[in-house]
């Protein structure tokens, strides 16, 4: 296993995978709390649909994200040749952000098992050098995208059902995923419009780690030889289900999230795994990437085994 280099950041990387990262006051103005709140809806909102990951940041990331995006062939192969020499993996690159001390760099694997994650790559500002040479990732981030990827591949069937059963729900309710192309803006691993999939407990598929390292072009069903889903702990595998609504002026109600609820309680055939349920407005926050406001609903820890 490869060694994590330690770099300290300010910027919160869970924070940037799982709420979107940090949002910063763009002009530097100091506000009081209501003109605060006015602008965010102004100016940090836009209608999800519309959304490709346009505008999203980090805190203090202005000056380093001019100087990746400037270099951004130097970045692409650096990232893209630390993903084939420590992960056997090919990437294609999506967003490059700026963080306080380089660039988080969010990838896409190509092929199967298909998956979203990120590496950093370090930049000297004083001279307006890309550490090439310097790539790292923090520990595990890149590990449970690769479990995730392996695990919505073996489990492919009922991930199709699940993604099925939500599109039916979106139609009849008025409700929408993200727009496809904000997709790799979190690189939530195993992930689509509607929802992803994150590790909780990585133990069980260290041994699966370990396999992919050594070879990661395995089939399906030698993959699924490996992991006996029947053994898998449903609450080490979390999927999290965001939905948007589709009108404008429309907010989320609790019919629709209990109605989802049932749903998924009901169908056979799909994914084991503790589920999170979320439907937020038509709102998203452009800076991190999330739709959380404060009129969202929830459901959380439900269990299908």
């Amino acid at each position: 296993m490869k060694m994590i280099k330690k770099i300290i950041i300010v910027t919160s990387i869970l924070c940037v995978l799982i709420l979107g990262g940090c949002s910063r006051d763009m002009d530097g103005a100091k506000k009081n709390a209501d003109q605060s709140e006015e602008n965010n809806v102004e100016d940090v909102y836009v209608p999800v649909q519309e959304y490709t990951g346009e505008g999203y940041k980090l805190d203090n990331g202005e000056v380093t994200g001019r100087i990746a995006n400037e270099n951004r062939a130097v970045v692409e192969k650096a990232v893209k040749r630390f993903f084939k020499e420590e992960y056997k993996t090919e990437v294609t690159v999506h967003h490059i952000a700026g963080n306080v001390d380089g660039a988080t760099v969010f990838v896409e694997s190509i092929g199967k098992p298909h998956f979203y994650t990120y590496a950093i790559i370090p930049i000297d500002v004083k001279n307006e050098e890309i550490l090439e040479d310097n790539v790292w990732s923090q520990e595990w981030q890149i590990e449970d995208a690769i479990i995730a990827g392996i695990y919505g591949l073996i489990l492919e069937e009922e991930f199709n059902n699940l993604t099925n059963l939500i599109s039916e729900i979106t139609e009849k309710h008025n409700l929408v995923g993200i727009n496809s192309e904000a997709i790799p803006i979190g690189a939530n691993r195993f992930s689509n419009d509607f929802y992803f999939v994150s590790i909780r407990d990585e133990s069980p598929f260290i041994p699966i780690i370990e396999s992919y390292l050594e070879n990661p072009n395995r089939s399906e069903e030698e993959w699924s030889e490996m992991i006996n889903i029947n053994d898998v702990n449903p609450e080490s595998i979390r999927i999290s289900v965001n939905l948007y609504m589709e009108d404008a002026n429309a907010k989320p109600n609790e019919k629709t999230i209990e109605m989802l609820k049932t749903s998924i309680e009901e169908t056979d055939n799909l994914p084991k795994g503790m589920y999170g349920l979320s439907i937020h407005d038509n709102n998203i926050n452009k800076r991190k990437a999330v739709g959380s406001n404060k009129n969202s609903i929830r459901i959380d820890n439900l269990i299908k085994d």
